[in-house]
């Protein structure tokens, strides 16, 4: 394992989140599943460039502010309607999280630069036409860097599932870490044992699938069967807005604490120990529980992440 800082390519939507305030009025945050992923990594000292479509307008510069600010870099094209994409978020009583979007995913290509970890996910893995590019990303760093997935559904966008799941299967077989949530994993595959999807899911190319279940907390399934069980973090929580993705991030950054990055990526993850996972899956717990305890996505600084685990701060690895 080098000492030199990994690099990580996040590829996926940015976009605003209309959000309601205490009051009940909308106001914009920064947003967007992969872009949370890259602001998680980036407030954890990591080196993390985040290839996105944002438009020239005010929205857009509010989002780039708030990827900068955290350190993360940013290559955006530019939308072909030029506005940057938003979605209206409505909250439950539970302050759960429901959206709707006005979204243009067009992206062209991603740069194929080496890079220790690529992670997708969300909307930008199934909708037309930008998910070509990130599926083709995904071939071209397969073998390379550590892929690491995470399928949200998003049937307002994308309502027909079959096409959805094929490319969902698709994703997952060329991946080595895939975080999912069960509510997605309800819609991709209704019906079926979220731990059974994650077993086949875990024979059929990652070394990890980690099931999320909120305040019910996650299971970590790794080839071979082995299911381990990680517990909820007591939280009084603000709403959801970005847990899932704060959990993706954290748990990459432990993982890549671990030396699960680059070309040997793939087999240093097949043989941490379980001790190693549990680890990893829960300090990714406890930093979705953070995010969830303040209003919108705002994932925790190391500082904040070290003192919850009750660790040293230390920057990177």
């Amino acid at each position: 394992m080098t000492d030199e800082q990994p690099r990580i390519l996040v590829v996926g939507e940015a976009l605003v989140d209309v959000v309601p305030d205490a009051d009940g009025q909308p106001r914009d945050l920064p947003g967007g599943s992969p872009a949370n992923v890259a602001i998680a990594l980036g407030r954890l000292g990591r080196d993390v460039c985040l290839v996105t479509v944002l438009g020239d307008d005010e929205r857009g510069r509010l989002v780039r502010a708030w990827l900068e600010r955290s350190d993360v870099e940013v290559l955006a094209q530019a939308p072909a309607g030029g506005r940057t994409s938003s979605a209206t978020v409505t909250l439950d009583e539970h302050g759960a999280a429901s959206y709707v979007f006005d979204l243009e995913w067009d992206l062209a290509s991603v740069p194929d630069d080496d890079h220790d970890v690529l992670h997708v996910g969300s909307i930008a893995t199934v909708l037309a036409p930008g998910a070509d590019a990130v599926l083709d990303a995904v071939r071209a760093h397969r073998g390379r860097a550590v892929v690491s997935l995470d399928p949200n559904a998003r049937p307002v966008l994308t309502p027909d599932r079959q096409p959805v799941v094929a490319r969902v299967e698709q994703l997952v077989s060329l991946s080595d870490v895939v975080k999912v949530s069960d509510e997605d994993l309800a819609w991709l595959h209704p019906g079926e044992d979220h731990v059974a999807v994650a077993t086949r899911w875990a024979t059929q190319g990652p070394g990890l699938v980690v099931v999320t279940r909120g305040g019910d907390g996650a299971v970590a399934v790794r080839p071979g069967g082995t299911a381990l069980e990680v517990p909820g973090v007591p939280v009084e929580v603000a709403d959801t807005v970005g847990a899932g993705d704060t959990f993706s991030g954290v748990l990459l950054d432990a993982l890549l604490a671990l030396g699960v990055r680059g070309t040997d990526g793939a087999t240093v993850l097949r043989g941490l120990s379980d001790r190693d996972v549990l680890g990893a899956v829960m300090a990714a717990a406890v930093g979705a529980a953070i995010n969830v305890s303040r209003p919108g996505a705002d994932p925790p600084s190391r500082t904040e992440l070290s003192a919850a685990l009750g660790v040293p701060a230390a920057d990177g690895e």
